[in-house]
């Protein structure tokens, strides 16, 4: 019969010991529990043996790795009001606790985020660093974002008189790493930045996480200009840290700066706006292997012969173009031959920046450099002034940081990139930039803690206020600009510089509890329970609120098309095109089981699920019963069809 939906999010431990039960399943009991003294035997000398060993610890680590382990029994609610372009931007922005929130992404968005990019709060004594409460889940945050604990004590910053001040901060920071590792794809990276209070804590950690082998680069950026900062005792500080991960370094593919006015490009000719500046090269130059097709004798503006001059050790030289290639170049100005310093006949190709020696124009790149000066964080003040929230932060990165570390990753069309500390909203910023200057669609999934704010905030209530905001400007502003663009170049057909295909929306979803009642805080009992009552849900949830819950319980993204269709005055939702169909309707019959075969059958999909409410049937066990067999005999496998 149907399987029973639950309110809770992953069990990761039950995940991990099915693995294993997969690769070992010698190892798992009668009970279903894991036998490690058996498979200590299996693993034979890969086992760890002794307590000598060195390994990172600190006081509530157990705890705060049971706690990344612990299902979520949160939801995420859907807030159309909030949101721009609700029913079609590709884009998330969700209002949260981001240790819950990463919980309920597992499922929908496991290996799929290319790019994270993180500033968590740096542990200066200054900072806000709220406490989790691994055993309370969702009520810890409803408690947090209230700025009260269940005492009623106002909570405060961490500061260094607190005798577990790193501690506190680890204890916050492994969890959310720990989840977030899972969401990359394997040719992932991860972007955190941090300054000295935490940063050699930091790397610690993600050794661990994502193992040493992967550790790409600790970044120093320069972010301060001027005489920099007091911040130490002894130096003045004018940098920070951007400490890189990769999922699996051997996939990860990293993109060069472009070189832009390196030193060795200084000659100039007729062809430089086209080929950029140039340098001269030997012809003869290179330890290429000889061949009789390359050597040939090119002939000098004074009527003499020239010939590849052979190696000092008597090897015998030749050119590097062939005889046809060397005409070619001659023709499109790519040879120089002119006297040495020796006043000896050489002949050169010319190096274009922007030109190879085939005529295509190229990108000339080098591998970026582990010091970032470019972009200081005055640059994001300014910004902030032109869209009129200069005043909200102190300390916002620049757009132009974050496009920096977009253009070290090749995205590709529709990666996704993940802020889950989003403060400012400048990585979704970013995104949108860089897809305007590219025509490229990639997407952003930004989190972040509704903190209240101060009263003098132009009437912004919450952080997230202050975000959503940002990016509703920031993205008019590109397409005014895009528009600008396209007419100075009289290109407003051009599909790359069409401000109309920019998606500048973003869909707003905020934490809160499950939407499905919880009869019992043994969820094992949940089942059982819900069948002691009619009405499952919870009072004030709308059904767009339960469509959601059930997306992701379903591992789809949340930005996945989601449709109504009638049946009889009754509704039936169609989300991601076929891929499941929802029933809430107090009255369901064969009628609606009729109608999503028919709806399936106009999809592309192959495997599709469907959800009714189980109260919907009204007691009708038979009624029940047909629209479950009319499922199964239309190809429904029995694990797909779930009622609530």
């Amino acid at each position: 019969m149907y399987h029973k939906m639950s309110g809770e999010s992953t069990d990761f431990t039950k995940t991990n010991s099915r693995k294993l039960a997969e690769l070992f399943p010698e190892v798992v009991t009668e009970d279903g529990r894991i036998d490690f003294e058996q498979l200590r035997l299996l693993l034979g000398e890969a086992v760890e043996q002794g307590n000598e060993r060195y390994f990172f610890s600190w006081n509530g680590k157990k705890e705060a790795l049971l706690g990344a382990q612990k299902p979520s029994k949160g939801t995420l609610r859907p807030l159309p009001e909030k949101s721009k372009d609700f029913d079609t931007t590709q884009n998330l922005y969700i209002e949260g606790d981001n240790l819950e929130v990463l919980k309920l992404l597992q499922k929908s968005y496991n290996n799929k985020i290319k790019m994270i990019y993180i500033d968590p709060p740096y542990n200066t004594g200054k900072d806000f660093v709220y406490k989790d409460n691994f055993s309370k889940g969702v009520d810890n945050y409803l408690e947090q974002t209230g700025q009260v604990d269940a005492e009623g004590n106002r909570m405060t910053t961490n500061t260094e008189s607190n005798g577990r001040f790193h501690s506190d901060w680890l204890n916050m920071i492994y969890p959310r790493l720990k989840l977030a590792r899972n969401l990359l794809k394997e040719d992932g990276v991860i972007f955190i930045s941090i300054d000295d209070h935490e940063q050699s804590n930091l790397i610690k950690v993600c050794d661990e996480i994502f193992g040493q082998h992967n550790f790409v680069a600790n970044l120093v950026w320069a972010n301060k200009e001027g005489g920099g900062s007091s911040d130490s005792r002894l130096f003045r500080i004018k940098h920070e840290y951007i400490v890189c991960y990769a999922k699996s370094i051997e996939q990860l593919d990293i993109t060069g700066v472009a070189i832009s006015n390196e030193d060795r490009y200084k000659q100039k000719d007729e062809h430089e706006s086209v080929r950029g500046p140039y340098y001269l090269q030997k012809l003869g130059m290179g330890s290429i292997q000889y061949s009789s097709s390359l050597d040939y004798a090119i002939e000098a503006p004074d009527g003499t012969s020239i010939y590849p001059a052979d190696n000092n050790n008597g090897k015998k030289a030749c050119w590097r173009w062939s005889e046809a290639k060397f005409k070619w170049g001659v023709e499109n100005d790519f040879v120089v031959i002119q006297k040495d310093s020796k006043g000896i006949w050489t002949v050169y190709t010319k190096q274009y920046l922007k030109m190879d020696n085939d005529g295509n124009p190229i990108t000339r790149t080098q591998r970026p450099l582990g010091i970032i000066e470019e972009y200081s964080s005055t640059q994001a003040s300014k910004f902030l002034d032109s869209i009129g929230m200069g005043n909200v932060f102190d300390y916002s990165k620049p757009v132009r940081l974050i496009e920096y570390l977009i253009d070290r990753v090749v995205t590709e069309e529709n990666d996704i990139i993940l802020d889950f500390f989003s403060g400012s909203a400048t990585t979704a910023h970013a995104v949108m930039k860089r897809n305007a200057e590219d025509g490229k669609n990639r997407r952003f999934i930004l989190v972040q803690l509704p903190e209240p704010i101060a009263q003098n905030t132009d009437g912004y209530s919450t952080i997230c206020d202050i975000g959503e905001e940002r990016i509703r400007r920031s993205g008019e502003k590109l397409k005014e600009a895009m528009q600008e663009q396209a007419m100075k170049a009289g290109l407003l057909n051009n599909e790359q510089l069409n401000p109309e295909k920019l998606d500048t929306g973003f869909k707003v979803l905020k934490l809160d509890k499950s939407n499905i009642r919880e009869w019992n805080t043994d969820f094992e009992q949940l089942e059982s329970e819900l069948d002691l009552f009619e009405e499952v849900f919870v009072d004030g949830r709308s059904e767009l609120d339960i469509v959601y819950e059930m997306i992701l319980k379903n591992g789809l993204e949340l930005t996945s098309p989601v449709s109504v269709f009638d049946v009889d005055g009754r509704n039936v939702y169609n989300v991601a095109q076929g891929r499941l169909f929802i029933c809430l309707d107090d009255h369901i019959d064969r009628h609606i089981a009729e109608a999503i075969v028919e709806e399936h059958g106009k999809s592309k999909v192959g495997a599709s699920a469907v959800i009714f409410k189980d109260a919907g049937f009204a007691g009708n066990d038979a009624e029940k019963l047909n629209c479950y067999e009319y499922l199964k005999d239309a190809g429904y496998p029995e694990d797909n069809l779930l009622s609530i």
